[in-house]
Order: structure tokens, then C-alpha cells, then sequence
């Protein structure tokens, strides 16, 4: 026992060693490191031109949308479909949609009024051979009751039981005449009514066709406008998560009715769509003006107005909003799906104190800087009044000051490492 305690005792007094050393490096500071090893840049006072940078890629404002009918069955196939950019003129067939089932229901739909004709047929012939019939009896009826009523008036010539008999005959035949009529009243209102139904038949019928052939005709999508295919997403699926990507329709695709499958963009009227990181949305409101230049189009500066600010989403890691512009001065070279550059000048400050907006750190709600004392960087905490993505006004500074453009923290690690990090010359 006493052997195995002086062997532990070496072991737990260098353990406290190595406790009381990582002791004292944690009471450094972590970003002790020479100034010329991290890039720096100096705080500077004077005009901030705040603005937002962007690209994007156009769309036609006021497209016309080519959608799958309403038919009130299965998905569509498409057939065929032009490419996007192909040029169309009104009345060009853009998409054409499989009908093979209303086709079907056309046939069948035919057929049933084929149908339903031949049964209005036979139930008219059936209730004039009925009229027919009950005209006869109705005449023969007639004919009995008046033989009847000439041998009554015999009957004061009559024996008694004879007399009586006469008198029953006439009251026999005249209940068989009133039998007959209200058989005759009954007969043609069925009739009438077995020729109604069969008319209602034949009516459905109609309309089912006709609904089949609108279906048809509208499942051939047409150009209502001169222009360009815009082709849609696919987006018709069960489940979606966050950054999932749709690809185009394309032929052989299912479509559900009322899905939007291509559009011919209006192109007298222009939007510019894009997508930003959270932090430029309070800097943008509706109207503002804006600079585009078009990739394909060189050499042209266009006129822009923001149209529209979409709301926030995506990763909290990741945050992004879409906004639209309008061109108030399109020209015929544009294409859907072009690339465009944007510029909006959202504000000036004329008299700031500002740096490079990768010197500012946020952590936890505060902003800080780490400045250089002493040849050492420490944390500085300040007060941010405007950012942009190339810079940030602030305050509780003073303009010269030193501040460092990466975190010491990366610099110590790259040194490590043996990477080299040099001062930005002033």
C-alpha cells in the first residue's frame, strides 16, 4: 500500500502543475498578438455614401399565365412543351396537355346522348300507341253508355226486374266511361313524365360533352400575347424543406389542374428580382430609386424603382429576403432570366465616423471592435448607428484609432499554423 501511494504521489503533483500553468495562460489576454500580425484598418470621419449591392436576374412584369384546366380529374401529362426564350406570337400553341381521358369521356358522353335520343324516341311512340289505344276504348265506352241509356228509356214498357237491369247497364257503363277518361288523364302524364326523364338523360349528356371539349380545347395552352416561354417550376411535390430546388417542367411531367406550367412575360414591362441577407432589408422602403446593369446588355445603365420588399426567411444562420424592382426604361435587347447588377443609393450620411463592416463583431446584442493598445488588441464595445455590406457607422471611437479587421483569435490560429497575415497600409 505504501509502494502504491508514493508511485500516485508523483502523478497527482504533476497534474497540479499542469492545472496551475493552464491557470496562468487563461489569465492572459486571448488576443495578445502583435498588431503587425493581424490586417488593420484605421477609423475614419467623412461623407458615408450607404448603398445596397445586389444582383439579380429579370422577369417580365404582368406575365401571362399559362395554367393546366380545372378538368375535376387525375394529373395531366404533359405532350409537348416549347422551350423557355422561344418566341411565340399570340395564338401559338405553347403547351399541349395529354386529353386521352376527356377524349374518352367525349365518346362516352356522345354515345349516352345517342342513347338518350332512341329513349325519347320509344317512350314518344310508346305513349301515341297508348293514346292510341285509350282513344278506342274511350269511343267504345262512349257508344256503350248511350245503347245503354236508349234501352233505359224502355223501361216503363218494362217489367220490373228488366227495368232494373237497364237501369244497372247504364250505371255500369257510365263509371267504365269516367274509369277510362281518368285512365286516359293518368297514362299521358306518366308519359309525359317517362319523356321528360329521358330528355333530362340526354341533357346531362350534352353537358358532359360539352365539358369534355372545352377540357380538350383547354388543354391545348395558346399564347394570349406576343413574346417570350417563360417555363415554370415543377414544384408539385409531398414534402419540401428548407433550400429544396424544383426543376423546370419539362415533357413527360404530371400537372395538377390550375398549376401554372409557362408564362409570356409582358415585354414592355420589366422586374428585376433578388435576393438579400437580412441585414440590407431596413435599408431598403418602396420607390427608391435604383442603378441596373444588364450582364448581356454592356454598356447600358438602366433606371430602377424598388417595387416591392418580400418578408424574411430561411436558417436563422442564413436569413434572406426577396425584393423587386421595376425598369422605367426597358429596352428590346432584355430577355427573361438575364443576370442584372443593382445599385440603390439608400442613404449619405455627410459627416461620420465609419469603418469596414468585417471590423465590427456583434456578440450576444453588443457590437465591439478589438483595438490596438500597446501593440496588443483588446475588445472595445461601441454604439453601431448605420451598417451596409461594406461599412459601419458607429460611435465611441475616435477617428485614427487602430482596429483590427479579423479576429485576433483566427490570427493566432493561422500563425500557428505558419500562415503570414500582414497590416493594411494606412
Amino acid at each position: 500500500m505504501r509502494r502504491g501511494l508514493w508511485l500516485t504521489l508523483p502523478a497527482a503533483v504533476l497534474a497540479a502543475l499542469l492545472g496551475l500553468a493552464a491557470t496562468e495562460r487563461g489569465r492572459k489576454p486571448a488576443a495578445a498578438l502583435p498588431v503587425a500580425s493581424i490586417p488593420v484598418t484605421r477609423v475614419k470621419r467623412g461623407p458615408v455614401e450607404l448603398k445596397v449591392i445586389a444582383r439579380g436576374s429579370l422577369e417580365g412584369g404582368r406575365p401571362d399565365m399559362l395554367s393546366a384546366p380545372m378538368t375535376g380529374g387525375d394529373d395531366m401529362t404533359i405532350r409537348m412543351m416549347l422551350p423557355s426564350g422561344t418566341l411565340v406570337k399570340a395564338g401559338d400553341v405553347v403547351v399541349q396537355l395529354d386529353s386521352t381521358e376527356q377524349e374518352f369521356k367525349l365518346r362516352e358522353a356522345e354515345a349516352d346522348i345517342e342513347e338518350a335520343g332512341q329513349r325519347v324516341a320509344e317512350a314518344n311512340a310508346e305513349k301515341e300507341a297508348r293514346q292510341e289505344e285509350d282513344s278506342y276504348s274511350l269511343v267504345s265506352a262512349r257508344a256503350a253508355l248511350e245503347q245503354a241509356e236508349l234501352e233505359a228509356r224502355k223501361n216503363p214498357l218494362k217489367g220490373r226486374i228488366e227495368a232494373r237491369q237497364n237501369t244497372l247497364a247504364v250505371e255500369s257503363a257510365r263509371a267504365r266511361l269516367v274509369e277510362l277518361e281518368q285512365n286516359l288523364k293518368n297514362r299521358t302524364g306518366t308519359g309525359q313524365a317517362a319523356i321528360a326523364m329521358q330528355e333530362a338523360n340526354r341533357k346531362k349528356a350534352r353537358i358532359r360533352a360539352g365539358m369534355a371539349r372545352k377540357n380538350i380545347e383547354n388543354m391545348t395552352l395558346r399564347a394570349r400575347s406576343d413574346g417570350y416561354v417563360s417555363i415554370q417550376q415543377n414544384t408539385q411535390t409531398n414534402f419540401y424543406y428548407t433550400g429544396m430546388t424544383f426543376s423546370l417542367f419539362q415533357v413527360g411531367d404530371q400537372v395538377r389542374g390550375g398549376m401554372a406550367v409557362a408564362q409570356i412575360p409582358d415585354l414592355h414591362s420589366w422586374l428585376v428580382k433578388a435576393s438579400l441577407g437580412e441585414l440590407d432589408r431596413g435599408h431598403l422602403q418602396k420607390g427608391q430609386p435604383a442603378q441596373v446593369r444588364v450582364v448581356a446588355v454592356p454598356g447600358r445603365l438602366f433606371r430602377g424603382r424598388v417595387e416591392d420588399i418580400g418578408g424574411t426567411n430561411g436558417p436563422m444562420w442564413n436569413r434572406k429576403f426577396e425584393f423587386k424592382l421595376t425598369l422605367e426604361d426597358p429596352s428590346a435587347e432584355l430577355r427573361p432570366g438575364m443576370t442584372a447588377n443593382i445599385l440603390v443609393h439608400t442613404d449619405r450620411i455627410a459627416n461620420a465616423l465609419w469603418i469596414p463592416s468585417q471590423a465590427l463583431f456583434e456578440s450576444d446584442g453588443r457590437a465591439f471592435v478589438y483595438l490596438a493598445r500597446q501593440g496588443q488588441f483588446s475588445p472595445k464595445d461601441v454604439k453601431l448607428v448605420r451598417r451596409s455590406e461594406s461599412q459601419a457607422v458607429i460611435e465611441g471611437l475616435v477617428e485614427g484609432q487602430t482596429v483590427a479587421l479579423a479576429r485576433p483569435e483566427a490570427g493566432a490560429a493561422q500563425k500557428q499554423s505558419g500562415g503570414a497575415l500582414k497590416a493594411i497600409p494606412q
